[in-house]
């Protein structure tokens, strides 16, 4: 007799960012340090060298990684000479968040400021080449709101 099992397993969401980085091991290292991540779980490849498959919980979401392999379609942003999209993480504590993750070794590409709709929001770096947006919710705003703040944001560029 077959277990019942869940389409989606417990603790994971409907979609989840899966990274291809070079050094997987020391991406791990730098996502616990830089946005509290706990390492769920490890692959090592064939021989024990680098990791095919790994999964970090950041707040209530997973985040799985490995390394870039040759025989993969994946590549790591390093090896495209950039990003293709970056992870959205909502978080307590926006300012501390980024301070942490700089200190851990990301690099700013955007100051944390309060945005038109609703979030105090800056964007990030990490070594591996990574862009990570990084957010506190502050506003609760209707679409109408949204929009004109968003016009007269775009009409006065800084």
């Amino acid at each position: 007799m077959t277990k019942a099992t869940r389409p989606i397993p417990e603790g994971y969401h409907s979609v989840t960012p899966y990274l291809t980085v070079k050094d997987a091991a020391r991406a791990i290292d730098f996502y616990a340090r830089a946005f509290g991540a706990q390492e769920l779980m490890r692959m090592a490849g064939p021989g024990g060298r680098g990791v095919v498959h790994a999964e970090l919980r950041i707040g209530d979401s997973v985040v799985m990684l490995s390394d870039e392999m040759p025989e993969s379609a994946c590549r790591a942003p390093q090896t495209l000479g950039g990003a293709t999209g970056y992870l959205f993480l909502y978080v307590p504590d926006v300012d501390a968040a980024c301070k942490r993750a700089v200190d851990a070794g990301a690099k700013v590409r955007m100051p944390v400021t309060d945005m038109f709709w609703g979030d105090r929001f800056g964007k990030l770096t990490d070594p591996f080449g990574h862009e990570w947006g990084l957010a506190t919710h502050t506003e609760d705003l209707s679409p109408e709101e949204i929009g004109q703040r968003a016009a007269a944001a775009f009409a006065n560029p800084k």
